[in-house]
């Protein structure tokens, strides 16, 4: 039932003329505030300043994906090369996270591979790492290929693995030997029953059995992104044994005060934190993960301010 809401909802949100209506207002731009720290990256360093201060570990994301424009494609990795020195400039505990279509993967991968690599060496350079955002399941195979690449070369990288995929458990036994960090979520994406589990008792029994699976790998850093209380108290129960490092990981604005928590039990927590002007796709998918949030959404499309 919650992925048939999720997907009602991103078929009123994908609309054009709601689009438009959304991210040309006062109130709709006020609404992804909520979940992205603004639009240049003095501000994500402002927002990654105060988390810091706070106890928590920041990913900074660059939003933009399914970049065709090989120049587009070029000021992305550019904007990339700029936060980590921004990172490094500020002592931040911070990284970046990365969607390779943003780079030109599934128009000119070459260009990805040669972006993502030049990433990699300032991330190595500046001594933080890249975490590489998973997009839709027709783009799995190929990123995680592009991963196996660059990561066998710098060793910084991470990737992230979605737990609704019936692909995801081979996959974690693929990346997990390279090292580097794995990222687990449930995923964000409408997907098929051919290729994602549906119902949401599927998709948080397999999450947690990839937990379980992560916790074991000596060499590799689980990740785990989730805000589902039942999925961290499973995943803690995993970790019970574990001595090597892991965190948790939770979206910027997004059940705050279980963070605070979180963070006042000891455990490690990053938090992902979105910026930039291509923030509306972003916000649809927050939207669809809990519609009830669509009332506040309905008011910014609605406002002519």
């Amino acid at each position: 039932m919650a992925n048939l809401i999720g997907r009602a909802v991103l078929g009123v949100t994908n609309r054009s003329i709601v689009r438009s209506a959304v991210t040309r207002t006062r109130p709709g731009r006020a609404l992804s505030r909520r979940f992205v720290a603004g639009e240049l990256l003095d501000d994500v360093i402002a927002v990654a300043k105060d988390l810091n201060n706070r106890g928590f570990r920041v990913s900074l994301d660059h939003l933009g994906e399914y970049v065709t424009d090989e120049t587009k494609a070029l000021q992305a990795r550019d904007d990339y090369l700029a936060a980590i020195d921004a990172i490094a400039a500020n002592g931040l505990d911070a990284n970046v996270s990365v969607k390779l279509t943003q780079l030109g993967l599934g128009t000119n991968d070459d260009l990805a591979r040669r972006s993502l690599g030049a990433i990699a060496r300032r991330a190595a350079e500046r001594e933080t790492t890249v975490t590489i955002d998973m997009e839709d399941a027709t783009l799995t195979e190929a990123t995680i290929q592009m991963y196996e690449v660059v990561q066998q070369e710098f060793g910084i990288l991470g990737i992230a693995i979605q737990a609704y995929l019936h692909r995801s458990v081979d996959d974690i036994a693929r990346v997990a030997p390279l090292g580097g960090h794995i990222r687990l979520c449930k995923g964000a994406y409408a997907e098929p029953s051919e290729v994602a589990l549906q119902s949401s008792d599927d998709i948080d029994a397999n999450f947690d059995l990839l937990v379980n699976k992560l916790m074991k790998y000596e060499t590799t850093m689980p990740a785990i992104a989730t805000h589902d209380e039942a999925r961290i108290a499973a995943a803690e129960r995993s970790a019970a044994d574990r001595i090597h490092p892991w965190e948790f990981q939770m979206l910027y604005g997004v059940r705050t005060k279980m963070q605070g928590k979180i963070i006042e039990s000891g455990r490690p927590l990053r938090v992902y934190v979105p910026y930039g002007d291509a923030w509306y796709p972003y916000l649809t998918r927050r939207l669809a993960e809990r519609p009830a949030n669509m009332l506040f959404f309905a008011r910014a499309a609605l406002s002519r301010g």
